[in-house]
Formats: C-alpha cells, sequence, structure tokens
C-alpha cells in the first residue's frame, strides 16, 4: 500500500489560509472550527479540494455533439499536470517520454543522413561506382528546378 505524498508546507503559515480555496472553504464554516485547522490540515484540505478544479487549462474545450435523440458531451482539457502522479503513471509517464525521444532521434538522424546525402551528391563524390538511391536526381529536378 503506498502513503499519499506529503503537501507542499509553505514557510510562512498565513500562506495557505490566503489561498483563494482554502478561504473560500473557511469562511463558510464558525470561526471557531476554521481556527481548529492547522498549516499542514488545511495542506491536505486544499490538495483534496484542488483536484476538484478544472477552471485553469491551457486549452479547456467542451461541448455537445446530438446523435438522433441522444446528445453525448465532450471535454478536452489540456495543461500542465499539477498533480502527484502514481508509481504506475510515472512508469508510464517515463515510457512515453522514452519513446517520443526516441523517435525524435530516429527522425533527426534519417534527416541528417538525408542532407549529408543531398551535400555528398551535390560535390559530385561517388561512394559506390554506378550507385545511386535517385534522391539527388529526384531533388534537383523536384526541388531545386
Amino acid at each position: 500500500m503506498t502513503t499519499p505524498a506529503q503537501p507542499p508546507v509553505s514557510d510562512n503559515p498565513k500562506d495557505i489560509k490566503n489561498d483563494p480555496v482554502i478561504a473560500r472553504l473557511l469562511e463558510r464554516m464558525p470561526q471557531k472550527v476554521a481556527d481548529s485547522f492547522d498549516e499542514k490540515q488545511l495542506s491536505y484540505l486544499r490538495n483534496a479540494i484542488g483536484a476538484r478544479e478544472w477552471g485553469r487549462h491551457k486549452v479547456d474545450l467542451r461541448g455537445t455533439i446530438k446523435f438522433f435523440k441522444w446528445r453525448y458531451y465532450y471535454v478536452i482539457l489540456a495543461g500542465r499536470n499539477r498533480r502527484t502522479l502514481s508509481p504506475e503513471e510515472l512508469r508510464l509517464a517515463a515510457l512515453l517520454n522514452a519513446t517520443i525521444f526516441a523517435l525524435f532521434l530516429t527522425v533527426s538522424v534519417l534527416f541528417g543522413l538525408i542532407v549529408l546525402y543531398l551535400i555528398k551528391s551535390a560535390l559530385g563524390i561517388n561512394i559506390f561506382e554506378d550507385w545511386s538511391l535517385g534522391l539527388w536526381t529526384w531533388f534537383k529536378a523536384n526541388v531545386l528546378n
């Protein structure tokens, strides 16, 4: 069983009470109860309540689609991830990052090899006599002319 991550604790105890979410929460309860929370408890409350906020995203697309007599809604949200990731999510993120990096590296190397091949061909250097990929001929005919 995993233990929950510690919430960030500020150096100034007044900071968490100035948070808009916590301020709204505390003003809805009696003052005596609101004063009974310490900074650590308020930080955990902020994390629990903050997970329900959907308002701050760089991309926030919402709409509905009517299909015969039914209506379906869609929501597309994208932005900086502020959640604490589970070990499975961390592994998936690492795998996705490695895949994207490998794909970028592969495309970059292929592009570099093509550029080098075109430079070699433009300089008239033949590594194998009477053999060509035909890339230089195509490049001259379609790009340079």
